[in-house]
């Protein structure tokens, strides 16, 4: 979940217009969210500083991207637990429909 949260967190940052250690700074922002229960809703922090931005993106796109970021993190794992892969798994037959 980290590392998913660390991909779209680099995305969004894009989308933002953040670049370098500003880009890396919210991108970690968004990978810390992952481990804090009262800040797991990162479609709704993303949502939020798109709104304030301007950026225009549905949640239907902000999802697509988490999910495509959820396999790609699942694919560079090391050593991934089994909650994990099944999470990726659970993405993955979501993807095909």
């Amino acid at each position: 979940m980290v590392r998913r949260n660390r991909l779209v967190g680099m995305w969004a940052a894009e989308k933002l217009g953040l670049v370098g250690e500003s880009a890396t700074a919210y991108s970690n922002d968004l990978a810390k969210a992952a481990l804090e229960a009262e800040r797991n809703d990162v479609l709704a922090k993303i949502r939020k500083d798109f709104d304030a931005a301007g950026v225009v993106q549905s949640d239907e796109q902000i999802l697509s991207v988490m999910s495509n970021s959820w396999l790609k993190a699942g694919r560079t794992a090391n050593r991934a637990d089994a909650s994990d892969a099944a999470l990726v798994q659970i993405a993955r037959n979501l993807q095909s429909r």
